[in-house]
């Protein structure tokens, strides 16, 4: 699993932005709930919010190992930036495979620029692990379709430009869902209240509601009934970026564990001596590293061509439980001062439980990598 020069060379320019751009406002953006659009901007400046879009339409095109170092070396610095960016990735995918090339044409390269940003809306209230249950509904009207429902959880829901939504065309029929491009200014459509979380507050998290929203045929992406398959193809790559993140989040709980020990001291020396402490170090380490391992794993078979959907559930699955295991620890290494909100450790306890819930809770990956292996 070694890292080509330019692999390297992506994740360094990363890694630096993280450092001087993202990490140091992480705190405030939390605190005050606001994502960093000074961050974004940068993003922009850097290439990265055109990362997975075709170089005929002014991204980089980069492979899925490229994807999953991006992701995880923004989470280490950001988690909420990490996510407003694989969310963006998701809608750029989704209009660069099943958009016409006059779709794309009109929408790829402003996103490879940064704006408009791009949302993917398929949770509803009553339809999150099972998304046949939907009740959104297109309705083919004239020349185009008028769009009704709402949806939740919607990352970039009042930031975004642009929205991938899927609706069932039919809505006595689960199998009629299908995926549509709708412009968030179009009439009809608005943005509600962020959602007030426990973590990821710097996130834009934001129900959306569909009042007659009238899209033409054109911003139809798939063919009726295919929306979910091509929901879940995307899903798959978006898993793997989540599993990155969560391995982010990770390093960073134990980079600030790591730094604690070594710097605090009792008994009249650094924590980091004893021996309770150095084995929750070193049991940190090794499910980073393994969490990584399993994530490089799934993005090289996608990469390669293969069947990934049950490697990318497992990177997913442990990576995820890997991050709130690393924070909880991390947490705990610092004593009363991890409970508080002058050390990072807080802010990565809150943060890393949404990477066990959301595109697909630890219970849904779990069903994927048993059913996988059953048939």
């Amino acid at each position: 699993m070694d890292l080509s020069a330019e692999q390297r060379a992506i994740r360094d320019t990363v890694r630096e932005f993280a450092v001087e751009d993202v990490r140091p406002s992480a705190a405030d953006a939390d605190r005050e709930q606001s994502f960093p659009e000074d961050c974004w901007d940068g993003l922009a400046d850097i290439g990265v919010t055109g990362l997975t879009t075709p170089t005929e339409y002014g991204g980089f095109d980069a492979d899925e190992t490229t994807y999953a170092l991006v992701n995880e070396e923004l989470a280490h610095g950001s988690l909420a930036v990490a996510t407003a960016l694989s969310v963006h990735c998701l809608a750029t995918a989704c209009i660069a495979q099943f958009g016409s090339e006059a779709v794309r044409d009109d929408w790829l390269p402003e996103m490879v620029d940064g704006r408009p940003v791009g949302a993917f809306a398929l949770s509803e209230p009553q339809a999150g692990s099972n998304p046949r249950e939907l009740s959104t509904t297109a309705r083919r009207d004239g020349d185009g379709y008028v769009i009704d429902g709402e949806k939740q959880w919607i990352t970039n829901g009042q930031r975004s430009g642009v929205v991938i939504v899927f609706a069932k065309t039919d809505p006595e029929d689960p199998d009629s869902i299908t995926q549509f491009l709708v412009p968030k200014d179009a009439a009809g459509l608005t943005a509600g209240e962020k959602e007030d979380k426990l973590g990821l507050r710097a996130s834009d998290t934001t129900p959306l509601q569909f009042d007659g929203v009238r899209v033409p045929e054109r911003y139809r992406l798939t063919a009726e009934g295919e929306g979910l398959a091509a929901a879940l193809s995307v899903l798959t790559t978006g898993r793997v970026a989540i599993a990155a993140q969560a391995v982010g989040l990770a390093q960073s709980a134990l980079d600030e564990a790591l730094d604690y020990a070594e710097e605090r001291e009792q008994f009249d020396r650094p924590i980091g001596e004893f021996q309770a402490i150095r084995h929750k170090l070193a049991d940190m380490a090794t499910d980073v590293q393994a969490a990584r391992l399993l994530t490089r794993d799934a993005a090289e078979r996608l990469e390669r061509g293969e069947q990934a959907r049950a490697a990318a559930s497992m990177a997913k699955y442990f990576a995820s439980e890997a991050a709130v295991e690393a924070a909880n620890e991390a947490v705990q290494i610092h004593g009363g001062y991890g409970y508080t909100t002058d050390y990072p450790v807080e802010r990565l306890y809150r943060d890393a439980k949404v990477t066990t819930i959301y595109e697909g809770t630890s219970e849904i990956q779990r069903n994927i990598v048993a059913r996988d292996l059953l048939e």
